[in-house]
């Protein structure tokens, strides 16, 4: 198995979209290794969940597609980057505790930090932005 392995996807700005975000990084991880059943697998999946609704709920109709990069560095990373063509950054939003929506960034550091990763958000050429997570690749090599 490769040391590096890289799977990209772009989707409409739909909150259709979100569910296929998922199930393909789900699938793409699957395929490297990390079993379904793992809990790294529903921590990524919730993270991907909630960086897709962002890029779809946030972009005001300013981005008519959001891409999702996701990229292994074998036994070191997992980096997942959502990107959309809003210049916009995300913020955390005071969420107070009765609020249905607004804690998606707070959900992302949490579980991300969590982990042993780290958040980042850069520019894109274009004037969008990629939020990027950073895990940890512990999963052994599968032969």
């Amino acid at each position: 198995m490769a040391d590096h392995q890289e799977a990209s996807v772009t989707l409409p700005s739909d909150p259709a979209s979100v569910s296929t975000a998922r199930k393909y990084v789900s699938d793409v991880l699957a395929g490297w290794g990390l079993p379904g059943d793992a809990e790294a697998h529903d921590t990524v999946r919730l993270i991907v969940s909630e960086l897709a609704t962002n890029a779809v709920q946030h972009t005001l109709g300013q981005s008519p597609t959001f891409t999702v990069d996701i990229a292994l560095e074998r036994d070191e990373q997992l980096r997942i980057g959502v990107t959309d063509s809003h210049p916009r950054y995300p913020k955390r939003l005071p969420a107070a505790v009765q609020q249905d929506n607004g804690r998606g960034m707070v959900i992302i550091r949490w579980l991300t930090a969590e982990c042993g990763g780290r958040l980042s958000v850069s520019p894109t050429p274009e004037g969008g932005k990629t939020v990027w997570i950073a895990l940890p690749w512990t999963v052994p090599v599968q032969s």
